[in-house]
């Protein structure tokens, strides 16, 4: 048997800043493939979310969508600790602990104790030994909002997503202000990765953060949608590849979007000035989630240096 060798990535080394936005497994699973940049990385979160564990808590207790943020910090790690394992417990029985995550709990915890969301990750991030930074969208309470053809309004990720036609518009209840280090790493980027992960609840809602569009829209970082291995359930599965980059440019700017990389039974025809990757980079166990290497090295392979 020949010995596994570590992939190399020879474009990705050469740069100092990386950015990814999205939220939950897909970005949890991009930033565990990119993992090896450490510092050099960074996550930007959507923080919409008001499913599960952290609705419960949003309605009980306010404050941001702490689950995406969760997940990416336990996906980036690479050995599972007794404090990741402790951070991902989640609380069985019939009380009303049924169902919570005593990570989202810990993170409500310093967020009532008035410490700023930023902080609190970030002292979280020390203590499971997270070296890629992790920025919620923004540090203010938001909600996503789908206005229909109809002119009817659907609150919350969870009705959305559960939706039967593909919304006219999105919005956010609040016009939240991102948070400050998204907009200065942003800036400061030098590749810019959109997806993969749920269209409209985990992509869309950075992108709907004025301070965020201006700043992608804004910097001279290369910019590269990755898009999701099967076809995704509710309204976003409708939508065709050059829907979802024509959504995605209405907030960010025309021809913004320098590549993507899709499944290579994707038969698309995009805009000349993208460089399209077709290519199976479905993981051997599950197939609907990228392999981390192959996803590192495709990334790598479309980088311009």
């Amino acid at each position: 048997m020949s010995e596994y060798k570590k992939p190399r990535h020879s474009n990705l080394n050469q740069l100092n800043s990386v950015v990814a936005l999205g939220g939950g497994h897909g970005l949890g699973r991009l930033l565990s493939a990119l993992a090896f940049l450490k510092e050099r990385l960074t996550g930007i979160v959507a923080t919409t979310d008001n499913g599960g564990s952290t609705g419960r808590i949003r309605s009980q207790q306010g404050g941001i969508a702490w689950g995406d943020l969760r997940n990416c910090l336990n996906q980036i790690i690479a050995k599972p600790t007794v404090a990741s394992n402790l951070f991902e417990y989640r609380f069985g029985g019939s009380g009303e602990l049924e169902g919570h995550n005593l990570g989202n709990l810990i993170l409500t915890a310093l967020e009532n104790m008035q410490i700023r969301p930023l902080e609190g990750i970030n002292l979280v991030r020390d203590l499971l030994r997270v070296k890629s930074k992790l920025i919620p969208m923004s540090e203010m309470p938001v909600h996503l909002i789908a206005q229909l053809t109809s002119g009817k309004s659907v609150f919350g990720e969870v009705a959305i997503d559960a939706l039967n036609e593909v919304p006219n518009s999105l919005l956010l209840d609040t016009n939240v202000l991102a948070t400050p280090e998204a907009i200065i790493t942003l800036r400061e980027a030098e590749l810019i990765l959109l997806g993969p992960g749920s269209f409209f609840t985990s992509i869309m809602p950075n992108l709907l953060v004025a301070g965020i569009a201006q700043a992608i829209t804004e910097s001279s970082a290369q910019v590269i949608f990755i898009d999701n291995i099967g076809q995704e359930h509710g309204p976003a599965g409708e939508l065709s590849l050059n829907q979802r980059i024509q959504w995605i440019e209405n907030c960010i700017g025309q021809s913004r979007v320098n590549a993507v990389i899709t499944t290579d039974e994707e038969q698309a025809i995009l805009p000349a000035n993208i460089n399209v990757l077709r290519q199976n980079l479905s993981a051997e166990d599950v197939y609907y989630r990228h392999d981390r290497n192959k996803l590192s090295k495709a990334i790598d392979s479309l980088i311009i240096v």
